[in-house]
């Protein structure tokens, strides 16, 4: 049985007086991916920037409940927003790389918490792009602009990058739905692997890629968690009639 690492405790959002969030209660299991589905503006990416607390960067959002991360209430007054953001990576929609060395992009984390040691920071490029699954296309370009790299390239150093600083959970946020097909399933096959040494959670638009690579799957519906449950018994025999019709195309 695998121990929930992150839950959250009804969880309401409100952009000024809109409630985007409306009591989110789910446990996030370590060692497994977990999906968030629902059509646009259903709440998936504002529960996911929760998680982090990527939203406290925008001025007319409040936030109540809770959200424990091993046990540790992530809004508490004393939490270190830096420090959690390095233990929950998050990787965006379009690729992000910083606009310098692949290998200064990977090591950026490392260097603003003082790893200094060049061995360190050598072997966590290698073990970081090993693990990103673009190691064999890079190892001999390290030097060169991370911006050279194509599209689905990018976002692999992306997720290196966070998987340098060894994050206890990773947010991806529609890492895929600016890749062309090849490039998106590079992304999904380098996901599964990960899940054997993080746990991950993943907001996708794609039925196919939420039934293809998640242990579980939850669904989202005007603010509201509808149904949460493993994926299969999600995509097979969903319990709430709301389900069933987004997942056939009724609506979405």
């Amino acid at each position: 049985m695998t121990t929930e690492i992150m839950t959250a405790h009804d969880v309401h959002l409100f952009y000024g007086k809109k409630e985007a969030l409306k009591g989110i209660d789910l446990g996030i299991r370590e060692h497994e991916i977990t999906a968030l589905i629902g059509p646009s503006g259903c709440g998936k990416s504002t529960f996911l920037r929760t998680l982090n607390r990527m939203n406290d960067l925008i001025p007319s959002v409040k936030i109540t409940g809770k959200i424990e991360l091993d046990g540790q209430d992530i809004y508490a007054p004393n939490m270190d927003t830096v420090q959690l953001r390095k233990r929950v990576g998050m990787v965006f929609q379009q690729p992000n790389p910083f606009p310098f060395s692949i290998y200064d992009n990977v090591t950026y984390g490392l260097k603003l918490a003082g790893v200094k040691d060049r061995q360190t920071l050598d072997a966590a490029v290698e073990s970081s792009l090993r693990a990103a699954a673009i190691w064999d296309d890079v190892k001999d370009k390290l030097g060169q602009s991370a911006l050279a790299l194509s599209g689905g390239q990018q976002q692999r150093v992306c997720i290196a990058r966070v998987i340098a600083v060894q994050p206890e959970l990773i947010l991806l946020d529609e890492p895929t739905s600016a890749l062309d097909p090849i490039s998106a399933t590079k992304v999904e096959n380098t996901l599964l692997d990960l899940r054997e040494n993080y746990t991950i959670v993943i907001v996708t638009h794609s039925m196919h890629q939420a039934s293809r690579i998640s242990d579980r799957t939850a669904f989202f519906y005007q603010g509201d968690l509808i149904e949460y449950d493993r994926t299969k018994k999600i995509f097979m025999n969903p319990t709430h009639q709301e389900t069933e019709d987004y997942i056939s195309g009724r609506f979405g």
